[in-house]
């Protein structure tokens, strides 16, 4: 349990020492560049965009809020039975115990991310390790059957005393305070980054910061962010990092991730181990340290011996000291960010790009003072806006980068989905209430310029029956391939009329229904379109089938309807 290790960790110096070195351990496994200064945080090596601040948004999920600081047993253990051997379940130490929902909410998310980021190669154990740390597994699972929290989990308020200065971004929606912003529900997400990087995992339409599922999948895209490979450990660090922004945040995480990969176990929701230790308690010693004798348990201060009071002797009357003199007050100079007046363009050019594609332009911005002088090291928020599948490299639709020495931030290169149309891409700057600088995007639809059949065969078919040949054709595009194409395939009237013909061959809907024209059809990878089989009426003649694609390819077909010849007949001998 929490409360017993930590006590155990108070009694004698061997305990802490063997504590001391497994935390040195996990110290010197940080990502390369990674200093710290005398609180634990990290001050150089920060993740892409990303680096700490004592006001403002600050780029990390959590805000740099509390968190536990309970250090797993020394002991591994012991892993679980396989299910069905008919063994009782292991218990082994309770902290190894997960609630239920909670356990099936990482595993779920660990499962959506294998599909969706298969790169990024997260282990379940780390958003484990992530909820024990942050909320000690949703108050030891106190969840409904949805998932829900029963009550809610609020980090302290950030209002600038012991954390970041995070004024109000959600109107108190989910924190209930208009006034500052609080850490919110088993994953600790601050309103500002829910609102971007919440997720619905468990398929109810919403997204609730308070739901274990929705959390731990929001939690899993957020640490795989920037394509970050979470099986290499330097990158790992980095996402931990990106999390709350501290070492010792840091070494507690991967201590419990390590302990939690040798065996766990499921145990019922609400049943499970809840820490005691919080980053913020006065009386927690940092990991490895040994407090004050004062503060081990049963050991209480002795009061001072009380001393009968003494008359001090009469001393001379001196003539009054001159003060010293008065020491204005200093004034603490503005940061960086407190000094941008606006956003300006950076030269981002033109952003267009074919669905699919990459863009060839990336949105560079410069952040400048009120005498349009560049400031440096200011933290950028880029957002996508608007109906658009289009995101960043990585897949997020949200990116933070901070300024260079020129002042200039430049986003992540952007990627076309298959939604043609324009969007938005709106730079802010991070920890101010500026005017944002949009950028227009345009995504073109996948083109082709040239339809050629597949085979030189004739197409025809007696009255009233079904075309032997289907029509195949292939789209190209300037030579290659183009594949994902829309097309739409009309029996035309003539060569020159293109309404559709009310006689001869057609298609079948799947109610057997004629059809003469086909729309939402798409080339498939290769640029290849297949079409469905043709059935003729009882019209005979030369009929034309016309194929036409986005960016302007056509091909017309001949389909022709006649009588079978007649058999002749051979003379008799």
């Amino acid at each position: 349990m929490a409360a017993q290790f930590g006590r155990r960790l108070r009694t004698g110096a061997a305990t802490t020492a063997v504590a001391a070195v497994a935390v040195a351990a996990l110290s010197a496994s940080q990502a390369p560049g990674v200093t710290t200064d005398n609180h634990g945080r990290r001050t150089t090596g920060a993740d892409v965009g990303q680096d700490a601040s004592a006001t403002g948004d600050d780029g990390t999920a959590t805000g740099n809020s509390r968190y536990y600081t309970d250090l797993p047993p020394l002991d591994s253990p012991k892993p679980s039975p396989t299910a069905g051997s008919g063994t009782p379940a292991a218990t082994g130490d309770a902290e190894a115990g997960i609630p239920a929902s909670v356990l099936d909410a990482y595993k779920k998310a660990e499962e959506s991310l294998r599909a969706s980021k298969p790169g990024c190669n997260l282990p379940w154990q780390l958003l484990a390790a992530i909820g024990k740390v942050e909320s000690g597994q949703a108050r030891g699972g106190r969840v409904d059957a949805s998932g829900t929290t029963l009550s809610p989990i609020l980090g302290p308020v950030l209002n600038g005393n012991g954390f970041a200065s995070i004024s109000d971004t959600d109107h108190g929606a989910y924190d209930g305070d208009s006034t500052y912003d609080r850490a919110v529900g088993p994953m600790q997400f601050i309103p500002s980054t829910w609102d971007w990087a919440g997720r619905d995992g468990n398929d109810d339409g919403k997204k609730d910061p308070n739901n274990i599922y929705d959390a731990a999948l929001a939690a899993g895209h957020y640490l795989c962010r920037f394509d970050h490979d979470l099986s290499v450990q330097a990158q790992m660090n980095q996402s931990i990092l990106s999390y709350n922004n501290s070492t010792a945040y840091l070494n507690t995480v991967l201590s419990w991730l390590e302990f939690y990969r040798k065996g766990t176990h499921e145990v019922p929701n609400g049943t499970g181990t809840l820490p005691s230790h919080h980053s913020d308690d006065a009386t927690t010693p940092s990991p490895g340290t040994t407090p004050p004798a004062s503060s081990h348990p049963g050991n209480s201060p002795k009061p001072p011996k009380s001393t009968p009071p003494t008359t001090p002797p009469t001393a001379p009357p001196t003539t009054p000291a001159t003060p010293p003199p008065t020491t204005p007050p200093t004034t603490t100079p503005p940061t960086p960010t407190e000094t941008v007046d606006h956003l300006a363009d950076g030269g981002s050019g033109k952003l267009t790009a074919t669905a699919g594609d990459t863009f060839a332009q990336k949105i560079v911005v410069r952040t400048e003072d009120k005498s349009d002088k560049a400031v440096a090291r200011v933290r950028v928020r880029f957002t996508i806006v608007g109906d658009t599948d289009a995101t960043f490299t990585g897949g997020e639709s949200v990116a933070t980068v901070m300024t260079n020495g020129l002042g200039a931030a430049t986003a992540p290169a952007l990627v076309a989905g298959e939604k043609a149309g324009d969007f938005t891409v709106r730079a802010t700057v991070v920890g101010r209430v500026l005017a944002g600088l949009d950028h227009k995007a345009t995504v073109t639809a996948r083109q082709a310029d040239t339809l050629a059949r597949t085979a030189d065969t004739a197409l025809t078919c007696v009255p009233g029956g079904e075309f032997a040949d289907q029509v195949e054709v292939k789209a190209t595009y300037k030579g290659a391939v183009a594949g994902k194409v829309a097309a739409t395939a009309t029996l035309v009237k003539s060569a020159d009329d293109a309404t559709e013909n009310d006689k001869g061959p057609s298609f079948k809907d799947a109610d057997g229904k004629t059809v003469r024209t086909l729309t939402d059809l798409t080339t498939d990878a290769d640029g290849l379109l297949k079409l469905p089989k043709l059935y003729a009426d009882d019209t005979t003649g030369t009929f034309l089938l016309r194929v036409t694609t986005t960016g302007g390819a056509t091909l017309t077909v001949e389909l022709t309807v006649a009588a079978a010849p007649e058999a002749s007949e051979t003379p008799a001998a």
